[in-house]
């Protein structure tokens, strides 16, 4: 592997990997005001939730690497601790986008990107009507985390009010995947859409696994089964009785001996019932004939 020192590389340079391996990231499409009333709307990818009670939103507009200034909506929220972060869905990221260029100071990115602002409830920023989340915030904190080019402003914030578009909504009244088509941000100009085949499913654990290293050498080491199949196989709770095993032999060797019992195929069989959401009798038939 390649190796690279923050402390030697140039800021770019490791500004780059970051946003190629920490992704995808989501986007905080933040509104900001000054105290003149200005309106601000700029999206930032270091952005995340950290926790419920109290709700914190943090996003950071960091200090720009190649002259150490600062961003609009930085200067703003020290004037104004106010902002209302407005998701980012496929249908705006091109104008979501636009509203990122760095027009001068005062210039309305509302105006500059066709979006509509429409008033919040609780704080002084404008919501993005072309959005279907708005949270409104206010600011409880904003820590530098230096005082050179590329140094994050962690913006810590609270959310006072959420609207969410009840075109979202599934039955369960909570956010369908597929009907918001949110969009993350990869590294260089690449984007990410969470949405289609992009989407899927991986249950939590409700038990305690035997773990992949309780796992025969002979599937644990096994050059046809992925990580993926592995950890799938780590959640059973137990391993089967040598009763079932031998059970199970019987009653599949006909089958098994028409399919063929390479170790390539009694693999594929068990990646097959893996993916059926069968990790139980996938183990009992690896087992059986590896």
């Amino acid at each position: 592997m390649i190796r690279f020192d923050p402390a030697i590389e140039p800021v770019n340079k490791v500004h780059q990997i970051l946003l190629g391996a920490v992704a995808p990231r989501p986007i905080a499409f933040a509104s900001t005001i000054d105290k003149d009333g200005n309106p601000n709307l700029s999206p930032f990818s270091f952005f995340n939730a950290f926790g419920v009670n109290p709700t914190t939103l943090i996003f950071s507009p960091s200090r720009r690497g190649r002259d150490n200034t600062t961003k609009d909506t930085f200067e703003n929220l020290k004037e104004i601790p106010e902002v209302v972060i407005n998701s980012v869905t496929y249908s705006i990221v091109q104008q979501a986008n636009l509203a990122s260029t760095e027009f001068p100071r005062g210039v309305n990115e509302f105006v500059k990107a066709g979006f509509t602002p429409i008033p919040s409830e609780k704080v002084k920023p404008f919501r993005v009507k072309e959005s279907p989340v708005h949270f409104e915030c206010k600011v409880r904190q904003i820590i530098e985390t230096g005082n050179q080019g590329g140094a994050g402003n962690l913006v810590i914030c609270e959310i006072l009010l959420i609207h969410v578009d009840d075109k979202i909504l599934n039955e369960k009244g909570l956010i369908d995947p597929q009907k918001i088509d949110l969009v993350a941000r990869m590294g260089a100009e690449y984007y990410c859409r969470a949405s289609g085949d992009a989407v899927f499913s991986v249950g939590k654990p409700l038990s305690v696994g035997i773990g992949i290293d309780q796992l025969p050498p002979s599937v644990r080491n096994s050059e046809f089964l992925t990580g993926n199949d592995l950890g799938k196989l780590g959640l059973v709770e137990m391993l089967p009785s040598s009763q079932e095993i031998n059970e199970y032999r019987d009653r599949m060797k006909k089958i098994l001996k028409t399919k063929g019992n390479s170790e390539h195929m009694i693999a594929a069989y068990a990646r097959q019932l893996i993916s059926e959401n069968k990790p139980s009798e996938a183990l009992t038939m690896l087992m059986a004939f590896l």
